[in-house]
């Protein structure tokens, strides 16, 4: 749903995923969405992470999943999003993620879209990868911004959702949600103030202490971390 948890996961997945060309895009990007686009569209397989900016009015071809980690802001746009495989007489399969508490948006989908949709079982042999995404963090403090970024953005998107009647924020399970984005501690914002989360574990490690690992913002840190003192 954000661009920040597009950079986020694309990231993630480059680093989880090997022999498998992983993609990201969003809006923000501009001058180089075209390029991305062009060259996934020439790839003989891949992964392309992205915002809604790839929801309609292009055309993919063979796409086999579309992956909805987020539901989208308006029934129309899952419709759209799901449009994405299955195209010219070809089969695709298109899947949502939803929260038990969110359940009720499937006859939302019914009656607004007509679109009938099944139950697929949870996985159950799936492999945890939040402690190698943790260990990425500890060692760049990019990936650590990054993550910090996306959770924020999510909370925020989830805040603005069009269907609050069942996305409601006030439901959201905060020290599950920082633990699916593998976060070494809670950031500071609005929708946390005055909250505790005794289910929420953070590294005893100082955040501060965690460097980049491009030299350069590592350099441009410390100066402005001297400046500060």
């Amino acid at each position: 749903s954000t661009c920040a948890c597009v950079e986020y996961y694309g990231k993630a997945l480059e680093s989880l995923i090997k022999q498998v060309k992983i993609m990201s895009i969003h809006g923000k990007m501009k001058h180089k969405r075209n390029k991305i686009f062009t060259e996934f569209r020439k790839l003989p397989g891949g992964i392309l992470v992205c915002t809604d900016v790839m929801a309609r009015g292009i055309d993919i071809p063979e796409v086999h999943w579309v992956l909805q980690y987020d539901p989208p802001s308006s029934a129309s746009a899952f419709v759209h999003r799901c449009g994405r495989t299955a195209r010219i007489g070809n089969v695709g399969s298109a899947l949502v993620f939803l929260l038990p508490m969110e359940e009720s948006y499937i006859n939302f989908l019914s009656i607004n879209q007509k679109c009938p949709m099944q139950e697929m079982k949870p996985q159950t042999n799936v492999l945890d990868f939040l402690p190698k995404l943790k260990s990425m963090a500890l060692a760049d403090r990019a990936v650590f911004e990054k993550g910090m970024k996306a959770f924020v953005s999510y909370v925020q998107a989830y805040a603005k959702h069009e269907c609050n009647l069942i996305f409601r924020i006030k439901d959201l399970d905060f020290a599950s949600l920082a633990k699916g984005f593998a976060l070494l501690k809670m950031p500071k914002m609005p929708e946390l103030r005055g909250k505790c989360f005794p289910d929420f574990t953070p590294v005893t490690v100082n955040t501060d202490s965690i460097s980049f690992k491009d030299k350069n913002r590592e350099k441009q840190r410390q100066k402005q971390l001297e400046q500060q003192r």
